[in-house]
């Protein structure tokens, strides 16, 4: 029987399907290989002198006429159409991030997920989805994990086999290798919008309501020290860019992250970035390092992408001594966690402060804690808007200003539910009543329940 007639589903059911996925994999190994053929071909041809010199567009062209130039030359045998999707392959290889790139310019993707060189999915409005991307081996997907770390001045190798970079858009990578990775590099990449989102797209969106949009642009105005707290996906660096946009332009902000992705559009910004350890385990630079450097900088605000550990402590002290208006995120799934955190952390990093001197810290340093979520439908929400009141005894006490209440969910998965006050005056609305922002009592009147 010839592969014809096993592909077009003649004789047994299993030898076609086999035959298939054996014609597949051959098509896929040989057109890997005339993009390896070509792409060593063109770097043997090319200027490299002259490229570094040429925009995208201009380095696009000259590696199309490149690259059909070769194939003329070698006599090589290949349609118009495959043609052009090589050269836009390799063109992906030399300027982009290879078989991934199409999936980066595609606005829609929120994460893409690199399982293995074969397995990649994407996320698009919170779900999951199985691509048909693939690298062509362990080789190539290394490879791209090592360019994407190299542009950051970042390293990834046995040695130091796990790696958080960014990419000039300010997306999130995270890339780990083996021998940790059992099953072959895998990497992660957290996308951001080319452009920011705003307060109006979150309430467009049903993250969180107008009433809410006006109490925390309200708070950030008047500087008041805030906890966004969530799990991971949650959407917390997005609303704290969101957050951050009520800063006034005429304020020095200074950021501070492992792997910078905070984009504010104030234009006094100064951002830093963490360092990890060289190949011989030396010139690390830690956030904490980064915090106390930020206090000789006279910032007006100090935002911290994640506290995550010892950092926790001189952050507390920058905000009790008169560095208000800070904000930054931690990972929890409730405002109590999130203050458990902060204790843990401490603790985990082996510095002895009594449980209750660091709870008052705690109290006086940060007034709001907001709790965000990503709910089984995709959809990331506010869930809480929570006060620090002060303490009772040993016990933080804390009361829900706003809170999202889920009632159900739809036949097509979607999570039904309510955002509504409770109907509890905060503390600090008397703050900013004396600091010219005054709230409305109908924003705390728990009758006004919006569907979401």
């Amino acid at each position: 029987m010839t592969l014809r007639e096993r592909i077009q589903g003649k004789g047994d059911p299993a030898t076609s399907l086999a035959s298939v996925q054996s014609y597949r994999e051959d098509r896929a190994q040989g057109a890997a290989n005339m993009r390896a053929t070509l792409h060593s071909r063109l770097l043997k041809t090319i200027d490299l002198t002259a490229v570094d010199r040429m925009s995208d567009s201009e380095l696009k062209l000259y590696l199309d006429t490149c690259i059909q130039k070769i194939v003329a030359d070698s006599h090589i045998v290949i349609s118009e159409d495959n043609l052009a999707h090589l050269v836009y392959e390799i063109q992906n290889e030399i300027i982009g991030l290879g078989p991934i790139e199409p999936l980066i310019s595609d606005p829609s993707i929120s994460d893409i997920l690199v399982n293995n060189y074969k397995t990649i999915y994407v996320e698009r409005k919170g779900r999951l989805e199985l691509t048909k991307v693939q690298f062509d081996n362990d080789a190539h997907l290394l490879k791209v994990i090592e360019k994407i770390v190299e542009r950051v001045g970042r390293r990834i190798d046995e040695s130091s086999p796990m790696v958080d970079a960014r990419l000039p858009d300010g997306s999130r990578v995270n890339a780990i290798i083996p021998p940790l990775a059992l099953d072959g590099p895998a990497l992660s990449i957290r996308r951001f919008s080319e452009v920011p989102l705003s307060v109006a797209n979150l309430i467009e969106y049903g993250s969180m309501t107008s009433d809410m949009a006006l109490i925390i642009g309200a708070l950030v105005k008047v500087k008041t020290n805030m906890l966004i707290s969530g799990g991971t996906g949650s959407g917390k660096t997005t609303l704290l860019n969101v957050m951050s946009g009520y800063i006034p332009d005429n304020e020095r902000i200074i950021t501070i992250e492992d792997a910078a992705e905070l984009r504010l559009q104030q234009p006094h910004v100064v951002r830093l970035e963490s360092r990890p350890p060289n190949i011989e385990g030396k010139g690390e630079i830690s956030q904490r390092a980064l915090v106390k450097n930020t206090l000789r900088m006279r910032p007006d605000r100090i935002i911290v992408g994640e506290v995550r550990g010892i950092e926790v402590i001189d952050m507390l002290q920058a905000m009790n001594t008169g560095h208000e208006g800070s904000l930054t995120t931690i990972h929890a799934n409730t405002a109590r966690d999130a203050l458990t955190r902060l204790e843990n952390m401490v603790g985990l990093a082996g510095v002895r402060v009594e449980p209750k001197a660091l709870r008052q810290q705690i109290v006086s340093g940060i007034s709001v804690i907001i709790q965000v979520a990503r709910l089984s439908d995709g959809r990331r929400k506010i869930l809480s808007i929570q006060e620090i009141t002060g303490m009772e005894g040993d016990i933080v006490t804390m009361q829900e200003i706003f809170c999202f209440e889920q009632t159900g969910v739809a036949p097509d998965g979607t999570v039904l539910g309510h955002f509504r006050a409770t109907g509890i005056r905060p503390k600090f609305a008397e703050r900013l009543q004396a600091r010219g922002a005054p709230l409305a009592d109908y924003l705390f009147d728990p009758n006004r329940v919006k569907e979401r």
